[in-house]
């Protein structure tokens, strides 16, 4: 093989490709020759030779046996001709299934956007829905049975996707300074939704002719908390497209969020419990502190894998292909590894996403970074459009159990839970709240509360045998996602618009806000250091000065750990910027966030370093670069007919005896050109030719002479401006209003030349 190798090393490439050929040609040779003398002795011999190292003589005795007797008694064995094409379809079910399913979800979702009329009107959720009941129709009037969306595909394929993404790219500073709201919806407001609905449904269910007498007060609580639970999800398929603004944005889909720990613990409290049939006071003692396992565990969880994954990173500056890998790796196993032990596994990805994302970014390449951005980004539209897909194959597919008391009840007391709840729950936070939440917000954070996939697959995680009222369970819950998703989802950007509710605007931060920002950070923080009170300002500057003195070091490979802030703030706008000239699509105007203390002649030359036509495939706005370069070579001949001018300035002065001579000394040496006094208690204005980049540069001497000169005859006076006055005191008030009127006359430039001066250099 050496020799081999050696030899096509030093052919040329015409022999190159035969060689190969030929030697391909020769092993596919030898294989079919091997594979025709080892399958006769394989036919014969293969109950011998599956045994251990002792029955292996007995199986090629056996075998050569075997070809003696062949050849005494030969049978007659008809050749058939080698099958050209064949089909074999099990052999690829499942990947060609699930490549068809996820080709019909890109189409559909492909085929919305090119509709602009039915995506403003209907949300892309209901459309994806209505694909899936369609599909399934069809497949189940072709005879075939349609898929059900399975729970354990749910939990560990589709769902880690859409938590990753939210969790990657959550903002930070919005979410922690709604951290308590947040927690008081995700939490006591899911509490409150679940004993609400699920107390009033039993006493529904044991009302005279309803026929829901076999369901008990731990099945309706049970059912309670699957159907409380906002559904990540659905607030991210229809709040993405109405484009809310941030605080109403975090504060419903934090909750989506973080309630995932209150819906895990009631989910498998009452499941346990209705199994046994009675609850002590020992078992709710114990359901609390398994809240506090379930939750603090998945943060926990999500925290180590996340800086795990930051300190992997660290030394990945030499493979920079498997960056995005460790990303999605540990996350997923931080997922993983929480369903294990069932913790939350929605809350470590969060927390790992949200631990990870600043220190990988400020290890990882440009280009990694834009590998996870759109990966992540088309994973979890995927996953999302599945989901609704698969949502309304379900329906067709599921069996039903319909009861119009229970659906109806149901619906209305979600309604009615979700109301009362934010009322509540917002009239206690307000009194705590700088900037309160009106009436509007409100009345869009009670609107938005939308049931999805995850009530469907808990639902459908229940055991038939323990809970006979499976069905119609399941039936309710598709029931209450359908109203949500179509009712509320369609309806609730026509409500916005109504009510005029603030949207999110589309402007982007500049280092002028970075800076007042932390202004604002640093003054809060003295200000409560001062008061003695130690609030979230304190504590969150304590804790970015330990991130800074220790965990930086440790996470961040070199000077990056040392870097300000401000300068790691415009590194990112910079590298944002640049990704955005690409994604653009072209044009030539200039993105308009462009950082304010950065003049356009350093972005420029920063950019066009960075990010040129050697490791971009094109430049978009290539014809806007060669706009400004032409601009500023107009500049520049600007500049230069400016140098050339004899006098910018229009000042009273007297007529020099030599004026080629005193240009002369004036261009050559402005310094040594200085003006001498001609009398002894006059003051002198020298005034020197203002240049085109500062013209204010006038130095303006008072100086009274104190002891008498000499008045060379040959020696040239400058530009003097003699000012009579009376007394000296007199003079002295004189003289700073003269100044102060020289001053105004010396900073005018006097009237304009052509009319290109006037014109803007840059755009």
């Amino acid at each position: 093989m050496a020799l081999g190798r050696l030899a096509l090393g030093t052919v040329g490439a015409s022999r190159r490709v035969s060689l190969q050929r030929g030697l391909l040609f020769l092993c596919a040779l030898v294989l079919l020759l091997l594979s025709e003398a080892v399958e006769p002795l394989g036919a014969s011999g293969s109950p011998g030779g599956a045994g251990d190292s002792s029955g292996g003589s007995h199986g090629l005795q056996k075998g050569c046996e075997a070809d003696v007797t062949k050849s005494k008694h030969p049978t007659n064995r008809t050749k058939k001709p080698f099958p050209v094409l064949s089909f074999d379809y099990e052999h690829v079910k499942t990947p060609f299934e699930i490549s068809l399913w996820v080709l019909l979800a890109s189409l559909m979702k492909l085929g919305f956007h090119l509709i602009p009329r039915l995506s403003s009107i209907v949300p892309e959720s209901c459309l994806l829905i209505v694909v899936g009941l369609l599909v399934g129709g069809l497949i189940k009037v072709v005879g075939e049975t349609p898929p059900v969306l399975d729970s354990q595909v749910f939990f560990l394929f589709l769902l880690p996707p859409i938590i990753l993404d939210a969790g990657y790219f959550l903002p930070i500073r919005p979410f922690s300074e709604n951290l308590g709201t947040i927690l008081m919806f995700a939490v006591v407001g899911t509490l409150w939704n679940s004993f609400f609905m699920g107390g009033l449904l039993y006493g529904v269910c044991q009302i005279k002719g309803t026929d829901l007498n076999t369901v008990n007060l731990l099945a309706c609580l049970l059912f309670g908390s699957i159907i409380s639970a906002v559904d990540p999800v659905a607030v991210l398929a229809v709040f993405e497209e109405i484009h809310i603004n941030e605080l109403l944005h975090i504060l419903v889909f934090g909750e989506s969020l973080l309630n995932d720990a209150v819906t895990v613990v009631l989910y498998h409290l009452f499941e346990e419990y209705a199994g046994v049939g009675s609850v002590s006071i020992l078992d709710v003692f114990l359901g609390v502190v398994c809240f506090l396992v379930v939750a603090l565990g998945g943060v926990l969880v999500g925290a180590f894998y996340g800086i795990l994954a930051a300190f992997t990173s660290r030394f990945t500056s030499h493979t920079r292909v498997i960056e995005p890998l460790f990303v999605f790796v540990y996350s997923y196993m931080a997922y993983l590894s929480a369903e294990v032990f069932h913790l939350s596994g929605i809350m470590a990805l969060i927390a790992c996403g949200a631990v990870m994302r600043p220190y990988v970014e400020a290890n990882i390449s440009h280009k990694s970074h834009t590998t996870i951005k759109y990966f992540l980004k088309m994973w979890s539209s995927v996953s999302e459009t599945l989901i609704f897909i698969f949502l309304g194959v379900s329906t067709v597919a599921g069996n039903h159990s319909w009861n119009w008391t229970f659906v109806t009840v149901t619906i209305i007391l979600c309604l009615v839970s979700r109301v009362l709840g934010v009322v509540g729950l917002t009239y206690v936070i307000n009194k705590f709240r700088i900037v309160k939440l009106t009436t509007k917000d409100q009345f869009i954070v009670a609107y938005g509360g939308l049931r999805g996939a995850i009530a469907f697959s808990l639902g459908y995680l229940l055991d038939k045998s323990h809970f006979p009222m499976r069905d119609m369970f399941l039936t309710a819950i598709i029931t209450v996602i359908f109203f949500t998703v179509f009712v509320q989802g369609m309806t609730i950007r026509p409500l916005v618009d109504l009510l005029a509710v603030k949207k999110k605007q589309e402007t982007k931060r500049s280092i002028n806000e970075e800076i007042h920002t932390q202004f604002l950070d640093h003054l809060l923080t003295g200000i409560e250091d001062i008061c003695g009170h130690y609030g979230h300002h304190h504590w969150k500057d304590k804790l970015n000065r330990f991130n800074k003195k220790y965990v930086k070091k440790c996470l961040i490979a070199g000077e990056r750990s040392k870097e300000p802030q401000l300068i790691a703030f415009y590194h990112k706008m910079e590298m944002k910027q640049a990704i955005e000239l690409v994604e653009s699509g072209g044009g030539v105007k200039l993105p308009s966030a462009v950082p304010s203390t950065v003049s356009m002649q350093c972005l420029l030359c920063t950019t066009l370093r960075s990010y040129n036509r050697h490791t971009l495939v094109a430049d978009p706005y290539e014809d806007g670069w060669n706009d400004l370069l032409f601009k500023r070579q107009k500049l520049m001949e600007i500049e230069k007919k400016m140098s050339k001018m004899s006098n910018y300035l229009t000042v009273p002065a007297a007529a020099p005896d030599s004026p080629t001579l005193s240009r002369a000394r004036l261009a050559s040496d402005p310094q040594a050109y200085s003006s001498k006094p001609t009398s002894d208690d006059l003051p002198t204005i020298k005034v020197d030719l203002a240049s085109p980049q500062s013209p204010d540069s006038v130095n303006l001497v008072n100086e009274f002479q104190k002891a008498a000169t000499q008045n060379d005859p040959d020696d040239d006076g400058g530009l003097v401006m003699k000012v009579p006055f009376a007394d000296k005191d007199q003079g002295e008030q004189d003289n700073k209003k003269e100044q102060q009127r020289l001053m105004r006359c010396l900073s005018d430039p006097g009237p304009g030349g052509d009319e290109e001066e006037d014109e803007p250099f840059l755009p």
